[in-house]
């Protein structure tokens, strides 16, 4: 079954005209990714081109995807726009909130129980809406929507960062904050900086115990987590047509952990096969029609350094498997150097967990893969160390592989987990037993994110990111320097044995099964559904719509907190436990910046309240503020609001009278998120005037009543002492959004314009 058939066919009717346009605008051969860009412009076919990294240009996306923890906060924002449907096909998904405990039946059950209120606001939203809902158990949004969603050639945004899942079909899908997905379901025009571009060449093939997962390990040890920020990753060469289409969406995947707006490859046979065994024929058939233009043009290909702004090479035939971390996702070792640098750095090497799954390796091929390891192991006597865990991308992949014997492979671990088709350990929802101790230990998973405390909540654990392959062999071997390539391992006649390489299976040779994906469609006429939410309840909460700017300088402001550091949006607001109150602006802004260092004292969550002297929790000291009328502004350092698109992170600062987010540099959603909410996000023109705010400075805005594109906002600091800073602060609001700032946000400016209508 294909959705949304008709709506893929009238993309790809109009392909060729804004193609031609497209070209007649640039000048030049243009990548696959120039080509999906602008043949998605708002204003149709193109009438210019547009710069790279400056341009501000409006789209049109073909679709909007939601998880459940974002999709509260987005459809609650929605609810205010004024609209009876949404404008574009849109789906979402209940997958975060289930936690990962003990298997996959009893989890479920529980999720589902502990969460009916949010479970049933969602589907009658969606129900009212228009909206697909899939239901809890029905599988992770990323590989549902690679199943069910996901064409070449597409557009698409999703409220998470691993949207970009879906460039394993050739599309561009970009993650975004809620505000702007409600632009999209609202009929309107969604903004985008126009991307740089970045080219990766993949030559040779893969081979051994070297997985795709790999080739995004080495891309991160080469980008660093901010090396991507702004740009769109291309891969394309024989290597990249060699790779499967759920491989190449794990590299894809992971892209969003170098800050890329994105990554895509070119439509190929491997999306051809997967989209034919998906159930989706119908679109190969339509694609095939206009393949030359679901790919860059070959003069690009042939000189990629004169059409990228950046070019990186990767030879295939000499990768080698990968472990990236701890605590960052981009600290990349080959296996081959892992002990030696383990040892150097006082990593511990016996693993107790090992986690295989996810958003971005959940895949059948990847669980038939490592289920052969699991199987060569046990054929050979040898006895696994490590507890392992699976979470399958989906019901369909779950059914399958259980049909297939894959699930009974791994059953063979003592104590093994086969947890629920969702999220669970990937983003904080895992109570793993023991965890609260805080003993320093090692962990391996396939996913992508390994932040202190982001699996298990201990700030001690170190979790070191792998393909499913070397999850499963170190799993095995109990040690994170086990190098399957080389080393042997005793077996249970005391023998020394060896592992074969990986074997498994691109697509399931009887097809894909599954008795109920889990899927519920929207009724044709929602208008009849009743929403009700509970003025009492501590899950949802409706909202009231920010104030507008006043038009005035910001003057007496105190500085809430100047972080030191690294700071993702799950030092901002924190995920896990906390994830329960998404719905909830109030209460989850009681997590606001907890996980965050004050460079003032080294510590989290204890900043100076300047109103009594005395030190508090951030959040508590932010409502102190508020109360009393007292502005209050956040400092940060480099890369801040890296991670997640969770425009929490936004919006609970908003919420609690923060009025400016300073810092040396954004990671791009989070960066947007804070413009749809109506807040200043400002960064330093001298990076070392962060050093220049002392705890108890005032902060006064000099020339925001001047506030205009292009512009440098001055703030004046007057120090404890009497004496006094200006600082000079850059910022990229174009005049759209200063005119979100002006109205107090962007959803306000879609409310009126709602009301205007009507």
């Amino acid at each position: 079954m294909t959705f949304d058939i008709d709506m893929i066919k009238e993309v790809y009717a109009r392909y060729p005209e804004r193609i031609e346009a497209a070209r007649k605008a640039v000048g030049k051969p243009l990548t696959l990714a120039e080509k999906i860009l602008y043949s998605h412009l708002w204003e149709g076919n193109a009438s210019q081109a547009h710069e790279r990294g400056n341009s501000y240009v409006d789209f049109a996306p073909d679709r909007v995807a939601m998880q459940d923890a974002t999709a509260q906060m987005a459809l609650l924002q929605f609810m205010q726009a004024g609209k009876s449907k949404v404008a574009v096909p849109s789906t979402a998904h209940a997958d975060h909130l289930i936690q990962a405990r003990v298997g996959a039946e009893a989890d479920l059950q529980d999720g589902i129980n502990k969460n009916s209120e949010v479970f049933n606001f969602l589907s009658s939203v969606c129900d009212k809406y228009g909206i697909g809902f899939w239901k809890p158990g029905a599988g992770i949004i990323h590989q549902v929507v690679l199943e069910n969603y996901a064409f070449p050639g597409g557009m698409m945004i999703g409220t998470d960062s691993h949207t970009v899942n879906a460039g394993g079909l050739g599309m561009v899908a970009i993650g975004v904050g809620g505000a702007d997905a409600v632009d999209v379901m609202a009929g309107m025009a969604w903004e985008l900086k126009m991307p740089k571009l970045i080219g990766i060449k993949l030559t040779g093939r893969l081979s051994g115990w070297t997985a795709a997962k790999d080739i995004i390990l080495k891309v991160a040890g080469i980008l660093t987590v901010k090396g991507g920020t702004g740009c769109i990753v291309e891969y394309f060469g024989d290597g990249a047509k060699s790779l499967s289409a759920t491989g190449k969406g794990t590299i894809c995947n992971m892209g969003a952990e170098i800050g890329a707006t994105t990554s895509t490859f070119g439509y190929d046979d491997s999306m051809r096969r997967y989209l034919s065994a998906t159930g989706r024929q119908d679109v190969v058939d339509q694609a095939d029609k206009i393949a030359d233009h679901l790919t860059g043009d070959a003069e690009v290909y042939a000189n990629p350094e004169l059409y990228f702004d950046q070019v990186i090479e990767i030879n295939l035939d000499e990768l080698t498997p990968h472990l990236n971390g701890p605590f960052t996702p981009d600290l990349a070792t080959p296996v081959a150097e892992f002990h030696e640098k383990a040892v150097a750095n006082g990593w511990p090497i016996e693993v107790e967990w090992a986690l295989i799954g996810s958003c971005t390796n959940s895949s059948y091929e990847d669980l038939s893969r490592a289920a052969s390891i699991v199987e060569d192991a046990f054929a050979k006597g040898v006895k696994p160390k490590a507890i392992l865990g699976i979470n399958p991308g989906s019901e369909q992949v779950k059914f399958t592989a259980e049909r297939d014997g894959f699930l009974d492979s791994f059953r063979k671990f003592e104590n093994a987990r086969i947890f629920t088709n969702a999220c669970g350990p990937c983003i904080g929802q895992w109570d793993r037993e023991g965890s609260d101790k805080g003993e320093v230990n090692s962990i391996i998973h396939s996913f992508n994110r390994n932040f202190a405390k982001r699996a298990d909540g201990n700030p001690n654990t170190h979790a070191f990111v792998a393909s499913p392959e070397m999850v499963a062999a170190v799993a095995i071997a109990g040690r994170l320097d086990f190098n399957p390539i080389t080393d042997t391992l005793t077996n249970e006649a005391g023998e020394q044995i060896k592992l074969d390489e990986p074997k498994g299976f691109e697509l399931p040779t009887k097809g894909f099964a599954v008795d109920d994906n889990g899927y519920q469609a929207p009724s044709k006429d929602g208008s009849a559904v009743q929403i009700a939410v509970s003025p009492t309840s501590d899950r949802l909460q409706l909202l009231e719509p920010f104030q507008p700017w006043d038009g005035q300088n910001i003057t007496g402001a105190k500085v809430l907190i100047k972080a030191f550091g690294k700071c993702t949006t799950d030092h901002i607001s924190m995920a896990g436990p906390w994830l329960k109150y998404r719905g909830h602006l109030d209460n989850i802004s009681n997590n606001m910046l907890i996980g965050a260092i004050n460079a003032y004292n080294m510590e989290t969550n204890t900043v100076k309240n300047l109103l009594t002297g005395e030190y508090g929790e951030v959040p508590a000291v932010a409502r102190a503020y508020k109360a009393a009328g007292v502005p209050s502004i956040v400092v940060g350092d480099e890369n801040y609001g890296e991670g997640s698109s969770r425009e929490h992170a936004a919006m609970e600062p908003r919420h609690l009278g923060v009025k400016a987010v300073l810092v040396k540099s954004f990671a791009r959603i989070h960066e947007t998120n804070l413009k749809k909410q109506g807040m200043l996000g400002l960064t330093f023109a001298d990076k070392a005037d962060y050093d220049k705010f002392q705890e108890d400075d005032k902060v006064n805005f000099v020339d925001l009543a001047q506030f205009a594109p292009g512009k440098p906002l001055t703030l004046e600091l007057v120090h404890a002492d009497g004496t006094k800073d200006l600082v000079v602060t850059n910022h990229t609001y174009n005049a759209q959004q200063i005119d979100w700032y002006k109205a107090g946000s962007a959803l306000n400016l879609i409310a009126a314009e709602a009301a205007r209508q009507a």
